[in-house]
């Protein structure tokens, strides 16, 4: 189990590079999803299963329709891929500064405790489903800020990239 939540791990901060080093955003919809789904799995590796699948489905679901539609506003008429030398640096500059946060924090640290003390037999619930009605008995207010945060960053996100041409109507 470990070596699943390792290589789970390595496809999230592969993912999140893809994100970060690609300057179109064409490109980028792979890193995006990469690192959703590993992220996921991650939590999954970790015990908080309904909590992953819920995070999964929304960040999925309506994150990246968002992200697909700033993306068609914003064409480019010649997007850099993958192999431009550009993306290439963006890839190396990232993984620099990692290894460098990696040797200054000196995080030497073994993560092998993180799969290995979920108990699985005697538990007949996971360890999220006690979270699940606190969260909608007395985080109320709080989902109901995310809410309205999430639609004011949908605006933002449209008005962002919409420019000073007229969105989808806008001559070619």
């Amino acid at each position: 189990m470990m070596y699943l939540g390792f290589f789970g791990m390595l496809g999230l901060v592969f993912g999140l590079t893809a994100v970060a080093s690609n300057p179109s955003p064409y490109f980028a919809a792979f890193g995006l999803v990469l690192a959703a789904v590993c992220g996921c799995w991650v939590l999954v590796e970790l015990g908080v299963s309904f909590l992953s699948l819920v995070l999964l489905l929304i960040y999925l679901g309506g994150m990246l329709v968002v992200f697909a539609y700033s993306a068609s506003l914003a064409a480019e008429p010649y997007p850099e891929a993958w192999g431009s030398w550009s993306v290439l640096i963006y890839v190396m500059f990232y993984f620099l500064m990692m290894i460098l946060g990696f040797l200054f924090f000196n995080c030497n640290v073994s993560l092998e405790f993180l799969f290995t003390n979920y108990n699985t037999e005697f538990c007949v619930i996971g360890y999220d489903w006690g979270g699940i009605g606190v969260m909608f008995s007395c985080g109320g207010y709080f989902l109901m800020f995310s809410g309205w945060v999430l639609l004011l960053t949908l605006f933002v996100v449209l008005e962002v990239t919409r420019g000073l041409s007229r969105g989808s109507l806008r001559a070619v």
